[in-house]
């Protein structure tokens, strides 16, 4: 088996190819970087669960409010913990880990793909995956999925350096370490690991391009899945040992939660997010491209390298497939969930893309693909503008824009007419500029029109900025049909009573509510409770007196509530722990 040959040594042009490519991506991921507060759903919730541990000092049983946070393991809370404390602004802070990953899954992209082939090769593979606006938009979010993909391709470039490019088995054994520490952040961190199984088929079949890595080294490969564990026993054993020790049923429920329930069930029996076994299909044809239109031109020189049985293309990609295939067979699917994949498919599609790019097919596709997507957002901002459209207005209802809308509809009509301009400029010769244009554009207004326009609505600051300001000299203001921006916004010392994550749940409103009367009947004449309508809370009266009007967040409605409002409610005997 021939070892793939070492890595074309950085001319000139090589390094200012790179430097201009990974400054465009810092352009694009950064953009509106500190212009907006977390967004729901996701951002506000691992947000406020961080800071209450620098907070609180408790570092291992993650709270949201008073209650404990079963549902992820904590390292991506630790990460947003320690970019808060090391910068001491939620603003500044907690978008830092997603771009930071981001910006190491493109290096470690380009760094493996050059190695395996040329520097040339390297910047194609970390460009297919920049362009994937599915990877953008999870990159420009404070959620799992970008350090996860940060970890996962981490994992993988150090099993593939080994299994490629080695032997080097302390780049095995760091990929292992970093695979458990993926875990930490969210289960399926163990999926670099399914690697081992197409190279064992391919060793034994006689694959090129495979390290001369030799017998006898059982304990080597023994060490480095040891190492796997490691990262997850730092974790495992300390909380494992705190809870049992506690005695306390409520960690004996956490460990069961995000052991079994978080990880094994949602898997095998999934409660929400039910789609099709092909539905994975669908999100790389429509959030994968450009890159997705190349997979129609890869199919050829993909059979082929199978044919010429290449490791170095049919490694990276037999993994993605696989990938593709784990979460195929679960019930329950997201689109985010099979992103760990796309670096893989890029390390596949690499070395052909250049020779793809100057197909006329290949450019009229593209080109097509551009002029269609900037001809739909130019329809949409024209519509939305020119006349009144239903969705334009049940946009502005449900987000209460007012007139903070017609900026959206004008930046609907830049981006159409910017990508229009470009199509027409670039023609078939300069199709792939075409798109960077467009591309470009996009994420650009992104991050710096749409995230200070909408910031108000989807933080929920401004319905606290007002509750605030409609209390009386002395108020206090009280959460009680309250999501994590609203906690967030409002400071973690704000009197809650109690969590409920779905509207449905009566019973958990009805407990809620009761803490809330007893907490403002303390000192009825400046207690308030933030609130919005729902079944659980029948005996509030929200018609007469009035309540105070809030306004909208996202796509809900919401009130200022007094005593008067809460007369023919019970109230529990003790409001709660989080009524301070």
């Amino acid at each position: 088996m021939s070892a793939a040959p070492p890595p074309v040594p950085l001319a000139a042009r090589d390094r200012r190819e790179a430097w201009i490519l990974f400054g465009i991506a810092f352009l694009v991921l950064a953009a509106g970087f500190g212009l907006r507060d977390p967004w729901p759903s996701d951002e506000p919730r691992f947000v406020l669960v961080a800071q209450q541990m620098v907070a609180s000092g408790e570092w291992w049983f993650p709270r949201r409010g008073h209650e404990l946070y079963p549902d992820k393991p904590p390292l991506f809370l630790w990460i947003q913990a320690l970019a808060y404390l090391a910068i001491g602004s939620v603003r500044w802070s907690f978008l830092l880990p997603s771009l930071l990953a981001a910006m190491g899954t493109l290096w470690l992209t380009w760094d493996l793909a050059r190695r395996l082939w040329t520097p040339r090769v390297g910047v194609w593979a970390a460009a297919a995956v920049l362009v994937v606006p599915a990877f953008v938009f999870q990159a420009k979010r404070a959620q799992i999925d970008p350090v996860l993909v940060g970890l996962t391709t981490l994992a993988l470039y150090g099993i593939l350096r080994h299994l490629l490019l080695g032997p080097s088995w302390r780049w095995f054994a760091a990929g292992c370490f970093a695979a458990g520490l993926g875990v930490v952040a969210k289960g399926v961190g163990f999926l670099p690991l399914l690697a081992l199984l197409p190279f064992a088929l391919m060793r034994w079949q006689g694959w090129h391009g495979l390290a001369p890595l030799g017998g006898g080294n059982g304990w080597r490969w023994a060490a480095g899945i040891g190492l796997f564990f490691a990262a997850i026993l730092l974790w495992l054993v300390p909380v494992v040992g705190m809870a049992l020790h506690e005695g306390d049923p409520a960690y004996r429920a956490y460990l069961e939660n995000i052991l079994f329930k978080q990880t094994i069930t949602r898997y095998l029996d999934p409660w929400h997010h039910f789609e099709p076994v092909w539905y994975f299909l669908e999100v790389i044809a429509l959030f994968w491209a450009p890159l997705a239109i190349a997979f129609l031109w890869l199919a050829v020189p993909w059979a082929r390298a199978f044919g010429a049985r290449e490791a170095r293309v049919w490694l990276p990609l037999a993994w993605a497939l696989l990938v593709i295939a784990f979460f195929s067979a679960s019930a329950g699917k997201r689109d985010m969930y099979i992103l760990p994949a796309l670096p893989a498919f890029a390390l596949a599609a690499a070395p052909y893309l250049e020779a793809i790019s100057q197909r006329r097919g290949f450019r009229l596709a593209l080109l097509g693909w551009t002029g269609l997507l900037a001809g739909l957002l130019l329809l949409a901002g024209g519509w939305a503008l020119l006349g009144e459209p239903r969705f334009e207005a049940r946009l502005v209802a449900e987000r209460g824009l007012g007139a903070d809308a017609l900026g959206l509809w004008w930046l609907l009509v830049a981006y159409g007419v910017i990508g229009l301009v470009a199509v027409a400029w670039g023609r078939l010769r300069r199709a792939l500029h075409a798109c960077a244009a467009l591309l470009l554009a996009l994420w650009l207004g992104w991050g710096f029109v749409v995230h200070p326009l909408l910031d108000a609505e989807n933080s929920a600051r401004g319905i606290i900025e007002r509750a605030r300001a409609a209390l009386p000299p002395g108020g206090e203001l009280g959460l009680l049909s309250w999501n994590e921006q609203h906690l967030l916004q409002a400071g973690l010392d704000t009197p809650e009573f109690g969590f409920c994550p779905d509207d449905s749940q009566i019973e958990c409103q009805a407990r809620q509510l009761a803490r809330a009367t007893a907490w403002v009947r303390q000192a009825p004449e400046r207690r308030f409770l933030l609130a919005r309508e729902l079944k659980g809370y029948a005996c509030v009266d929200f018609a007469t007196p009035p309540p105070v009007p809030l306004g909208t967040a996202n796509r809900r409605t919401f009130v200022l509530l007094g005593a008067e409002a809460l007369r023919a409610c019970h109230a529990a005997a003790d409001p709660g722990p989080g009524a301070r």
